[in-house]
């Protein structure tokens, strides 16, 4: 089993760098709960856990505490740039392990080659969650939020799953993962709800952002279905779907 670990910048009363109406702590969660998603739906003997599923405030070090813990074999810090700049960069440690560097040259033209722009190069830095995180880390810049062209493309969410599948694509090279879906298993969806209306969907899908859930709105059946997240564990999938009805949402567990 592979264990991946994804840590969405920022979040809860540190919203990171803001810009263009956007905030860079609901783009790093939008990201990665997507890289999550496709992951565990995707691919087979592949663990995933976070650092946050939703608005909450994590500290650095607690961040690279659960992972270290946990004992994860890989370690993506998923952030939005900021400064005047704009296209996409990555970065590792300055004292970066073989392993950091080799997923590095992997990982980072993967998702150049989905999204695109400038590619401002892979670069090293002496960031905390990369100097304490004890398996292979990258850090990745995904375009700049103060930048009017780049933050256009942030606004879209067909871009952000690009963004996503670049991430995904680069992990699946660098750490050799194999198709297949789960490990062959389950995939437990948490659903919200589902609507012949795609703007009753689009409304709870709100909400559930307003309350700090990251909502996905997919079709099939002729139903507009609103998901809320996906685990290769049921227990998890159960605990999210009890924390959900603890707030009033009809979620439900769904295997298909």
């Amino acid at each position: 089993m592979v264990k991946i670990f994804l840590d969405p910048g920022h979040g809860g009363s540190d919203p990171g760098a803001v810009g263009n109406g956007l905030q860079e702590k609901t783009l790093n969660l939008t990201i990665a709960l997507r890289i999550r998603d496709m992951l565990l739906a995707e691919y087979q003997n592949v663990e995933v856990r976070m650092s946050r599923t939703g608005d909450t405030a994590v500290s650095l070090t607690q961040r690279t505490n659960l992972a270290n813990s946990w004992g994860a074999d890989y370690f993506m810090s998923i952030h939005i740039n900021a400064g005047g700049g704009t296209g996409f960069e990555s970065f590792i440690h300055t004292s970066a392990s073989s392993g950091s560097v080799n997923a590095q040259r992997i990982i980072h033209p993967a998702i150049i080659q989905q999204i695109g722009g400038v590619n401002r190069g892979q670069k090293a830095a002496n960031f905390a969650v990369l100097r304490t995180s004890t398996m292979p880390a990258i850090l990745t810049e995904n375009l700049f939020i103060d930048h009017a062209n780049d933050a256009a493309l942030l606004r879209d969410s067909s871009f952000l799953t690009r963004i996503a599948r670049g991430h995904v694509n680069g992990l699946v090279q660098a750490l050799n993962l194999q198709t297949g879906g789960g490990g062959g298993g389950t995939i437990y969806r948490v659903q919200a709800g589902a609507f012949s209306s795609r703007a009753n969907a689009e409304a709870l899908q709100a909400r559930l952002r307003a309350d700090g859930y990251e909502a996905l709105i997919t079709e099939s059946g002729g139903l507009f279905r609103v998901q809320v997240g996906a685990f290769s564990v049921r227990a998890n999938a159960v605990a999210l779907v009890n924390e959900l009805q603890s707030k009033g949402y009809e979620a439900t567990i769904v295997t298909a």
